[in-house]
């Protein structure tokens, strides 16, 4: 009998981080993917990234409503309780044998609680990592209710054994995302900008580039205002030197609207000439974004997960990747206009990094299915954890 093996995809991060596995999954003789897609996901503002998972293929048994419009703390918090009541509904229906849960945002730990108290084993993608946010305490706490593991890194893995986490229960597989760059036709097409449409200047795909995309940190709210505004100058002095700039909305965290705000008085204000705002791109074509820029800057994962598999440059802003583990094309550098300026700068020059599989080597997501395919499932966890002395 196929296993039932349930996937939430609740923002387009998550989707890209998840793919290979949903592709591995639907093709395995033994696994019946069940696929539930929610939260910003949905959203037009965000890039309705459920269009591009249809069009890849992939149709959901359910969609969970649970953004709450707002984007602050209160908000997001209100956010998870919604989508652990929506979540529980939709399990008690598909009834799955596992629930896969990806990473660290607000809707995962939403996932994690859902399945724990209805009795469902849930596994669980990318814990052990360490950041500057609160996305490390969702994190450790999603590993705290998950029975099965999938951390992305060899300390990954040892940090979850050091928290207590049974050695038998942790695969150390990569990161999926990782997954979508090996056999990928990395080339540009003619018309790529065009495709995706967006706002801003007319962009040349045949022309250099780089890639913007820094999203709120929630532990600083309040200040993601003044905090994209200085990534905004830097950026604006790269483009008055010829440099164009592939600028990506924020994601639906509290503070989301700090930036989205900064963005708009910034383009209502300033004349820009080779700079181009858009919500969002397939998992595939980010990649060859990525693959094809003199630079990433701000502080998505990407930029020290993908990009150092494809050895770009990038410019880390802040304390959202405080702690994460890194390759050498990272340079982190505070707020301020004139550093962010500097490293781009630098990072510009320094042209490609040796890449690095810190991450992975792109088999993961076939991986992750073959364990959860025949894996003996429980919800009884055990821990190794030993008392002092």
């Amino acid at each position: 009998m196929k296993r039932k093996i349930c996937v939430v995809v609740n923002s387009r991060a998550n989707y890209g981080r998840i793919k290979s596995f949903l592709i591995a999954a639907k093709s395995h003789p033994m696994i019946k993917l069940q696929l539930i897609v929610g939260a910003s996901a949905l959203l037009s503002r965000f890039g309705e990234v459920i269009k591009i998972i249809e069009n890849d293929g992939f149709t959901p048994d359910a969609v969970v409503h649970s953004i709450v419009e707002g984007e602050n703390p209160t908000t997001m918090a209100k956010s998870t309780g919604l989508g652990i009541i929506e979540l529980a509904t939709h399990f008690e229906n598909l009834k799955p044998d596992v629930v896969l849960t990806v990473a660290d945002r607000f809707e995962t730990i939403s996932t994690a609680i859902a399945a724990s108290y209805m009795n469902i084993p849930l596994a669980h993608t990318q814990g052990g990592e360490i950041t500057g946010s609160i996305d490390d305490s969702v994190r450790h706490a999603v590993t705290k209710l998950a029975h099965i593991h999938f951390p992305a890194t060899e300390k990954s893995k040892d940090f979850l054994i050091k928290m207590g986490e049974s050695p038998d229960s942790i695969f150390l597989t990569g990161c999926p995302s990782i997954d979508i760059i090996p056999n990928l036709d990395l080339k540009i097409p003619d018309g790529f900008f065009h495709k995706y449409s967006g706002v801003g200047d007319q962009l040349n795909e045949n022309e250099k580039y780089i890639v913007v995309m820094q999203h709120p940190v929630t532990t600083q709210y309040g200040q993601g205002l003044s905090q994209i505004e200085e990534t905004l100058f830097a950026v604006h002095e790269i483009e008055k030197d010829g440099m164009q700039v592939v600028f990506l909305w924020p994601n639906v965290d509290a503070g989301s609207d700090d930036i989205a705000k900064g963005i708009r008085n910034f383009r209502e204000k300033y004349r820009t000439t080779r700079m181009h705002f858009f919500k969002n791109f397939s998992p595939e074509d980010y990649i060859r974004l990525l693959s094809n820029s003199s630079c990433i800057v701000g502080n998505s994962s990407s930029g020290i997960r993908e990009s150092a598999f494809l050895g770009i440059p990038c410019v880390n802003i802040g304390d959202r990747q405080l702690d994460r583990e890194r390759a050498h094309n990272v340079i982190d550098v505070g707020y301020s206009r004139g550093e962010i300026l500097e490293a781009i700068k630098r990072q510009i020059m320094a042209c490609r990094f040796a890449p690095s599989d810190i991450f992975g080597n792109g088999t993961s997501g076939v991986q992750i299915a073959e364990i959860l395919s025949k894996i003996p499932l429980s919800v009884i966890k055990k821990h190794t954890l030993k008392e002092n002395g």
